[in-house]
């Protein structure tokens, strides 16, 4: 096991302090700046975790399609989950303006990943959906994904996953409002 990987494995069981070093104190015991230990903590670990997202997601978009943007992977998550979207949807999912996301829609267009059709329930309006081939490239990538989640929580019990789904399904929510 690497430094780094230690580092992370003490740091998630709380014992290592801002820099990497080793702390010492009782639950509630106050940080810099008066934050508690425990955020803290929360914040080290968010910090790790949306790094490697970020760098993950970047590495999953190009296995879906070489030209494919980082931030356009999660468009795919969002239209292969709840089906055909509406941009304005799209764009309040990802929390990005119109602009932003007419560029990304136009971009996946050109790929072949997405098409776009007129919405039944409103003709000035259009659906986004993915093509047959964003379909199985993007769940080809997805599910090569899930594995690799499987094999590093090998070691975890089925209750542990579900525990942390849970907790940060709710973090996400807590997002939200």
């Amino acid at each position: 096991m690497g430094a780094a990987e230690e580092d992370v494995k003490r740091g998630a069981r709380g014992d290592i302090g801002q820099g990497g070093q080793e702390t010492q104190g009782a639950q509630g015991e106050q940080g810099p700046q008066g934050a508690d230990r425990e955020f803290l903590s929360l914040e080290r670990e968010l910090s790790l975790l949306l790094r490697r997202a970020r760098a993950s997601s970047g590495e999953m978009a190009r296995q879906v399609h070489p030209d494919l943007e980082p931030a356009a992977y999660g468009l795919l998550v969002c239209l292969d989950d709840s089906g055909p979207q509406r941009a304005t949807d799209l764009a309040a999912y990802i929390g990005v303006g119109k602009a932003t996301m007419s560029r990304q829609l136009r971009a996946l267009e050109e790929l072949g990943l997405v098409s776009r059709e007129p919405d039944p329930a409103d003709g000035r309006a259009w659906l986004i959906r993915l093509t047959p081939d964003g379909r199985t490239r993007f769940r080809t990538v997805r599910a090569a994904r899930r594995a690799s989640y499987v094999r590093r929580l090998a070691s975890w019990e089925r209750a542990e996953v579900a525990e942390l789904a849970r907790l940060l399904g709710r973090l996400n929510a807590s997002a939200d409002t």
